[in-house]
């Protein structure tokens, strides 16, 4: 069970549920960033879609913000106004770092997350660990929305993105031998990471507010690890799509690009490709 501390440590272990039991019925995920609110209901046993919903936001909201349209979206939705039988919950957000698990203390989490965001006195720290990348995640969840997902709905799990992302990446790749670069793209950040050898070369997120800040980030970290334009694979997915000016700057100095799409959709409504939700399909897969 969860425990709802102020300030403390979290520590968790990604366990994919692909035997899950057909005595799981519904499953509810949620994606959590500044920018926008994702919900995701999926069957258990098969995996399929029964609802989506989606909200962005025109600028940043702080976690006092987030929680009020989370509050709203719930009351609304007379489809997450029910019980599940496994809620997870995922924090899209740069605010996080990464630690080899040999090297990690967990009594010094603020040590090693302090060099890259600012940390207040009372924020609460929590770590996942990436079992096949062999590393930690430390970050920064929000407590007033884990307080009001544990008040709504009881126990459940949560996560941060890039272990979400690391975990199903390195599983996908563990065998590759060639390098390959994965963008997952959001709104004013995008997550860059390099696999070769089927081991974690590269893992950090770059903000962007234009298409030339998003391409100089991506040419540079090509560049930091040797990576030929031409020759290596690169994998997008996320907020991006073939018609807008991020693909076209992409396919301007990379040859080989493809979408990294997951087997399950969204419903058709939605009128979204595969690869644009990518993550939440992939906290309950």
């Amino acid at each position: 069970m969860l425990i709802l501390l102020v300030t403390g440590l979290k520590s968790t272990t990604l366990h994919k549920t692909n035997n899950i039991s057909n005595s799981i019925s519904k499953r509810l995920s949620v994606q959590v960033s500044l920018t926008g609110l994702s919900f995701l209901i999926q069957q258990g046993s098969s995996c399929e879609t029964l609802f989506f919903y989606e909200k962005e936001f025109s600028n940043s909201r702080t976690p006092e913000e987030l929680l009020f349209e989370i509050n709203k979206i719930v009351k609304q939705k007379e489809e997450l106004g029910v019980s599940f039988d496994e809620v997870s919950v995922v924090y899209a957000t740069d605010c996080y770092t990464l630690v080899p698990s040999s090297l990690f203390d967990p009594e010094k989490a603020v040590e090693y997350l302090k060099f890259n965001t600012k940390i207040l006195g009372n924020d609460f720290i929590a770590h996942d660990k990436v079992t096949l990348g062999d590393v930690i995640v430390v970050y920064v969840p929000f407590v007033n929305i884990n307080n009001y997902f544990f008040e709504r709905f009881g126990t459940f799990q949560y996560y941060h993105a890039t272990s979400v992302l690391l975990e199903s990446i390195l599983k996908k790749e563990r065998h590759s031998i060639l390098p390959k670069i994965f963008l997952h793209v959001q709104k004013e950040h995008f997550d860059c990471i390099i696999i070769k050898n089927g081991q974690l070369e590269l893992c950090n997120s770059y903000p962007f507010r234009t298409t030339e800040d998003f391409i100089y980030y991506v040419l540079f970290a090509m560049e930091q690890l040797q990576l030929s334009t031409e020759n290596t694979q690169a994998y997008i997915f996320g907020k991006i799509t073939r018609d807008d000016n991020l693909y076209t700057a992409l396919y301007t100095y990379i040859r080989n690009i493809e979408f990294f799409k997951d087997n399950r959709t969204t419903p058709s409504e939605t009128n979204l490709e595969d690869h644009q939700h990518y993550l939440i399909h992939q906290v309950l897969s």
